[in-house]
């Protein structure tokens, strides 16, 4: 109250001022109130630069002595900046009824504005603080791949609801029932207008209680195509940056109701799969003499498979007397078959594959391009580059080893194939 006199007083003492001028009552009183509201505005600026600069002084001083980090994300959201424009408001309250004490309706309409505009800084203040506490919940490990955003996202939109709510009722002057009530008899315009929200504000809740996806998975949708890391779940979109750095955007509400690939899985296992065959000419396979055997038993890899299972079709041969003067008679090793065992154990001892899991060489249904050896097997780690060279190492060795089993790998014969045959023909 005592502030307010002072102002009146030196109201007062302005006016008169001005009417010793010569001015008229009326131009007196106009030049008097645009004098004192260019003041109250600059006195406005400087307690907003005097608050702005002392709180952002405590929060630096708090962050730098203590561990608390609400403060430091309160600081990146400019919450000292929005608080400080509370302040001047104060002013502004206790100056424009002075200033304008005799122009009710601009009194009024001031008044009005400070109180839209306090609303709205409000809203912005408390929007910092949403935005610094979802910033703490995602270094939570509790809170660690979970769409934060999404949920943030919601209660903003409630907020903004409240501050619409709040601004309609010093409009108008009527109570928050009237705005619900004008609200619904366009409900169904606006449930039109905000159906990718509300679609994607369940999907969200569905995402987080099925452990669907989290911020971080590697995954794979061809329809949108998306194939990346997720970066951000939020209320309509999820952001995926694929391998080559691009960004992709598919809505939230297709993680439900479309199918897609998450390789959370394999990561979370520590290995990645390699599947994959080379082809075999059928003509290379054949039955092997015993007297090649003394060749291949110098494969150490294969040298006590073979002497072990020799033995064994020895006992066998002998057992229903079968004619070996021909090959197919009885049973007999093959080059392919020796060739599959090598390859078995060549991946079980490499360094690069992962132990704990399947590890097999399989045949395939021959097809008109050879027979398919697949290899399956898992690397032991799951980083792109050094999967892809465990994998490579791997086939390097098996295509170079084939011809040690007099295998053929088939290859499309290509015009520098046909040009030589040309040649080796005409010599």
């Amino acid at each position: 109250m005592e502030l307010n006199n002072y102002l009146r007083d030196f109201s007062r003492a302005s006016l008169h001022f001005f009417k010793s001028l010569g001015l008229s009552a009326n131009a007196a009183a106009i030049i008097n109130a645009l004098v004192l509201l260019t003041l109250a505005v600059a006195v406005t600026y400087v307690v907003y630069y005097v608050v702005w600069r002392i709180l952002r002084l405590i929060f630096i001083q708090t962050i730098r002595k203590t561990d608390i980090k609400i403060f430091e994300y309160l600081l990146a959201h400019k919450a000292p900046h929005y608080v400080s424009l509370v302040a001047p408001l104060v002013v502004l309250y206790l100056t424009i009824p002075v200033a304008f004490h005799d122009y009710p309706q601009i009194n009024k309409l001031l008044l009005g504005l400070c109180d839209i505009y306090l609303v709205i800084v409000v809203v912005w203040i408390m929007m910092a603080m949403i935005k610094a506490g979802g910033d703490l919940l995602k270094e939570k490990p509790s809170f660690r791949g979970k769409p934060i955003d999404s949920y943030l996202q919601v209660i903003r939109i409630l907020l903004y609801l409240f501050g619409t709510v709040v601004l309609f009722s010093n409009l108008t002057g009527k109570s928050p029932v009237a705005f619900f009530t004008a609200m619904g008899a366009i409900s169904a315009v606006l449930l039109l207008m905000f159906k990718d929200t509300i679609m994607g504000f369940v999907a969200s809740i569905q995402v987080t209680t099925n452990d669907i996806v989290r911020i971080g998975d590697w995954i794979t949708m061809p329809k949108y195509g998306a194939d990346g890391d997720i970066l951000e779940i939020n209320l309509t979109t999820v952001k995926v940056q694929n391998f080559d750095k691009t960004i992709t955007t598919i809505p939230t509400y297709s993680l439900i109701s479309d199918s897609f690939q998450n390789w959370r899985g394999m990561r979370q296992s520590g290995g990645r799969r390699i599947k994959r065959a080379i082809n075999i000419k059928q003509s290379s396979i054949r039955f092997l003499k015993e007297e090649e055997l003394a060749k291949f038993e110098q494969i150490q890899l294969i040298s006590a498979y073979i002497q072990h299972r020799q033995k064994d079709i020895e006992k066998h041969n002998i057992r229903t007397n079968a004619d070996k003067s021909l090959l197919i008679n009885g049973r007999n090793l093959t080059n392919a078959g020796l060739f599959r065992k090598y390859i078995d154990n060549y991946i079980s001892g490499h360094s690069g594959t992962n132990k704990r899991m399947n590890i097999m060489v399989r045949q395939l249904a021959p097809t008109p391009h050879g027979l398919p050896i697949e290899i399956y097997v898992f690397a032991n780690t799951i980083i792109w580059a050094e999967y892809e060279h465990i994998m490579a190492d791997i086939f390097d060795h098996i295509i170079a080893a084939a011809p040690y089993f007099g295998l053929q790998i088939y290859e499309a014969e290509g015009s520098g194939d046909l040009k030589q045959i040309e040649i080796n023909s005409t010599t």
